[in-house]
């Protein structure tokens, strides 16, 4: 049984496991990232941290197939590089070449939601599918597209970014620079947007101070607030006409929707589903099933351990 180390790599933490060749998880942490210590002391930690984790499993860093990293920002696959990862700072740092030669092990590094989108095609919610589209719903929105065991990554890894659709031109600015992108009304972020304005326009609401939740807009929804409701609404609506414009492009068997306010259940799920037989050609809808990520924070380090274990 071969074994590879996925690292997914975050602002606040790095999570990492040891992965088996069938998907199992031997052994996994996480560690504070300390990403204001610059990214050359992010990379050394990260080193020590694929030895630990390689002992604790029993290991050498020898023994392993290979390193994995799911990293959140613009990469080039070719030279290994970070171009831009925005909340930790980073801008061209050399990744890839750095880790093989203190490590001397092969290192593999993708998009952090095309990692995880591989780990859910592959063990998780999309096991079994030859096509998968998987979406993460967090502080932005991600998106990942696997086709037979692979992630597309289009002309320059860009592929995916379906959170930067346009939806509302001329909407609320996006990170990107543009504006009214599905990110800016479907993501946690925007639910709170949404609800904020609703309020400013006069809209009922129990939600009240600066700094309630994606969570406290959903929970007051479905208690019937109004500032609420309509941002619920609005979000859902969007992203169901967001996902069926992938799907009428991709034609996937199976869409899966993560992260966090995924685990809004029911409450997300029912709506969104007909929010997009709505919008999604019939033929493209009879061959898709949407569905929620069941691997929650384990799939991007499996994802990027795969990138491993079944390179090229």
């Amino acid at each position: 049984m071969r074994h590879a180390v996925g690292i997914d790599l975050g602002g606040t933490f790095m999570k990492g496991a040891v992965v088996s060749d069938d998907g199992a998880i031997i052994i996994k942490d996480e560690i504070a990232t300390q990403a204001q210590r610059g990214a050359q002391d992010v990379l050394v930690r990260m080193q020590a941290f694929v030895r630990d984790l390689a002992q604790r499993a029993g290991l050498t860093v020898s023994d392993l197939a290979g390193v994995g990293i799911g990293i959140p920002g613009f990469i080039d696959d070719a030279s290994g590089v970070a171009v831009e990862v925005v909340n930790m700072g980073w801008k061209d740092v050399s990744v890839r070449p750095q880790l093989i030669e203190h490590l001397k092990i092969p290192v593999f590094m993708d998009n952090d939601a095309n990692v995880a989108a591989l780990g859910e095609a592959w063990v998780g919610a999309g096991r079994g599918r030859a096509s998968a589209f998987c979406v993460t719903l967090g502080t932005g929105v991600g998106g990942g597209i696997v086709l037979d065991g692979r992630v597309l990554r289009g002309a320059n890894t860009m592929a995916g970014e379906i959170g930067h659709i346009v939806m509302e031109p001329g909407g609320a600015q996006c990170n990107c620079g543009n504006r009214g992108c599905l990110e800016t009304i479907s993501s946690a972020t925007g639910v709170v947007r949404l609800a904020r304005e609703a309020i400013a326009a006069g809209a009922q609401s129990a939600l009240q101070g600066a700094d309630f939740t994606a969570e406290d807009v959903f929970a007051q929804a479905a208690r019937g607030d109004e500032a609420a409701t309509q941002a619920v609404g609005h979000a859902i609506e969007t992203l169901g006409r967001g996902l069926a414009v992938g799907a009428n492009l991709l034609n996937p068997q199976v869409i899966v929707v993560g992260g966090g306010m995924s685990k809004a259940g029911d409450a997300l799920f029912t709506p969104l589903a007909k929010a997009f037989s709505r919008y999604v050609l019939p033929r493209v809808a009879e061959a898709v099933v949407l569905v929620p990520a069941v691997l929650g924070n384990e799939a991007g380090v499996v994802g990027a351990a795969k990138l491993a274990l079944y390179a090229d």
